[in-house]
C-alpha cells in the first residue's frame, strides 16, 4: 500500500518538535492537503494539537503497547484516505525505553513503517558543528533514512547560510526549512508537560502564527517529495475481531477539560466490538447518560479542576450508586484519582471525590511513576483473569494512599529498583489503576470488557422484564 509519509524527529527533547510539527501540519492542511497526524509513544497532549491543526484525529504509534504487526495494521487503516501521514517523534530520535537498544523510540517506528525522517535541530549557539551532529545521527543506524533537516532558533540569514552549507556539504542531507528565534512560538508547559489544547482556547490562535512562520521558511515541494519517496508498505493480515456483534452497547466515556487522555485506536477497536461511545462531562453534567452498560473514565488533569469536580455531588453519587449495582467501570490514572475518596492537592487541601476506591490520591511535587509496565493480574477483573499479563504505560505525579491491609490490589510488577510493587484496584465490576492501556493491543482484554458490559445490559433487561411482568 502506497502511503506518502514522513517522520519529524528531534535530536533531543525540547528541541521544538511539537511546535514545528504542529505548524507544518497546520500549514499543509491550509494548503488543502488531507494530513493524517501521528505521535510516537504514549503521549496524549501533543495529539490534541495535531487533531486541531489537521481536523483529523491524531493516533499514537507505540510498538510496546500494540505489537509491531498491529501497529502497522492500525497505521494503514487510518492513513488509507490521507494525502500524507505526518508522524511526530518522541524525545530524541534514538531514545528508547531500555538500555542497549532503542525500542519504542522514534527510530524504531521509522524503521517499522519504512518512513523517511526529517531531523529537527536546535542550532542556537552553533554553526558548523551542526553538521557533525547530523552526520552522527545519520551514521548511528543506516536503516534509519534521514532525508532532510529543519533548523530551529536560527539567529540571522548569515547564521542560516553557515549552518545550511556545512550540513549539506558534509552530510549530503538537504535543509528543508528553518525557524528563527521567536519566543512567542513556545508552547506553555506544566508538571505533566504541555498544556492540553482543551484547557487553553487561546492556544488555538497560535496555530495560525505557527503556520505562517513555518510556511514562509519551508520548502514544501521538498518535504512532499521526501514523503512520497517512502516505499510501499505491505499490509499485514486483516485485523481480527473477536466476538464482534452487530447490536450496540452504550458505554459512557468521560470527555471534558479534566478527562481527555485516550488512545483513539483503542476506542475504535472497542467500537468495532460493538461499543457505542456516549460522552459525558464529570465537570459539567449532573447525571450520567441514560441506558448505559459500562463506564470509561480516562486520564487527564483532575487535579486542575478539583473544586468543580468536588461540587458536582449529584454525578458523583450516581457513579457510586451505579458501581454498587454492578455497572462495569474502568478508570485510568486521572480516572482512578476521581474514583478515590478524595484528592489531596499540591498544597495539602482535600477535595471529596466519588468514593468508590477506598483510598486517597495525593499530589506530589515530584514525578511518582513513569514508564512502560508489564503487570501481572492479581485479582480477576473486567479485563483479565488472575495470573495473566497486560502491558501499558504510566506517568503521574500523584500517589495512592491506602489504609488497611485488605486493599484489593489489581496488579503487581517489578519496578525500576527491582522491587515487587502492587498497583490498582479491582473489586466486582470496578477496575481502576494508573496504567494507561491500549485496547487494540490486547484483543482478549477488549473482548472481556465488552462481554462484561453485555452481561450487565442483559441483567438489566431481565430485571426490567420481571418488573413489568409483576406489574401486569
Amino acid at each position: 500500500m502506497k502511503v506518502p509519509r514522513v517522520v519529524l524527529a528531534g535530536t533531543h527533547s525540547g528541541v521544538g518538535k511539537t511546535t514545528i510539527a504542529t505548524g507544518i501540519m497546520t500549514y499543509l492542511s491550509r494548503l488543502g492537503y488531507k494530513v493524517q497526524p501521528y505521535k510516537v509513544g504514549p503521549d496524549y497532549i501533543d495529539p490534541s494539537y495535531h487533531s486541531y491543526a489537521t481536523g483529523n484525529i491524531s493516533r499514537n504509534l507505540d510498538a510496546f503497547l500494540t505489537g509491531e504487526e498491529k501497529l502497522k495494521q492500525l497505521f494503514l487503516v487510518s492513513a488509507a484516505k490521507a494525502d500524507l501521514a505526518v508522524i511526530e517523534g518522541v524525545m530524541g530520535l534514538y531514545d528508547g525505553h531500555r538500555n542497549g537498544d532503542y525500542k519504542s523510540s522514534t527510530a524504531e517506528i521509522a524503521k517499522l513503517l519504512q518512513a523517511p525522517v526529517i531531523l529537527i535541530l536546535n542550532v542556537h549557539s552553533m554553526a558548523q558543528s551542526a553538521a557533525a551532529m547530523v552526520l552522527g545521527y545519520k551514521l548511528m543506524d543506516p536503516e534509519v533514512k534521514i532525508a532532510g533537516v529543519i533548523l530551529n532558533r536560527v539567529g540571522s540569514q548569515r547564521h542560516l547560510q553557515m549552518v545550511k552549507h556545512s550540513i549539506e556539504e558534509h552530510t549530503g542531507i538537504p535543509v528543508v526549512g528553518f525557524i528563527g528565534r521567536h519566543e512567542e512560538l513556545t508552547l506553555p508547559e506544566r508538571h505533566l508537560g504541555l498544556v492540553p489544547l482543551g484547557e487553553r482556547e487561546e492556544l488555538k490562535n497560535c496555530f495560525g502564527m505557527l503556520a505562517e512562520r513555518i510556511g514562509a521558511n519551508l520548502d514544501v515541494a521538498k518535504l512532499l517529495s521526501i514523503a512520497h519517496s517512502a516505499c510501499e508498505l505491505e499490509a499485514p493480515d486483516a485485523m481480527e475481531i473477536q466476538s464482534c456483534r452487530s447490536e450496540k452497547i452504550r458505554v459512557a466515556i468521560a470527555r471534558d477539560e479534566a478527562f481527555s487522555f485516550y488512545y483513539q485506536d483503542g476506542l475504535d477497536y472497542l467500537a468495532m466490538l460493538g461499543v457505542e461511545w456516549v460522552p459525558f462531562s464529570p465537570l459539567w453534567d449532573k447525571s450520567l447518560p441514560g441506558d448505559i452498560s459500562g463506564l470509561f473514565i480516562g486520564g487527564g488533569f483532575p487535579e486542575m479542576f478539583l473544586k468543580q469536580l468536588a461540587q458536582n455531588t449529584a454525578l458523583k453519587h450516581e457513579i457510586a450508586d451505579q458501581a454498587a449495582c454492578g455497572l462495569p467501570v474502568y478508570a485510568e490514572c486521572g480516572g482512578l484519582m476521581y474514583l478515590c475518596q478524595n484528592i489531596i492537592d499540591f498544597e495539602g487541601k482535600e477535595y471529596p471525590m466519588v468514593g468508590v476506591v477506598p483510598a486517597s490520591a495525593k499530589m506530589e511535587k515530584r514525578l511518582v511513576g513513569m514508564g512502560y509496565r508489564e503487570y501481572e493480574v492479581l485479582l480477576p477483573s473486567i479485563l483479565a483473569q488472575a495470573g495473566e499479563k497486560i502491558r501499558g504505560h504510566e506517568f503521574h505525579y500523584s500517589a495512592l494512599l491506602v489504609q488497611g491491609q485488605d486493599f484489593p490490589w489489581a496488579y503487581q510488577y517489578v519496578n525500576g529498583e527491582g522491587q515487587m510493587t502492587r498497583e490498582g484496584y479491582a473489586r466486582g465490576n470496578v477496575l481502576a489503576s494508573y496504567l494507561h492501556f491500549h485496547f487494540a493491543g490486547n484483543p482478549k482484554a477488549a473482548a472481556a470488557f465488552v462481554e462484561k458490559c453485555r452481561l450487565f445490559a442483559a441483567c438489566q433487561a431481565d430485571r426490567g422484564d420481571r418488573a413489568a411482568a409483576k406489574g401486569v
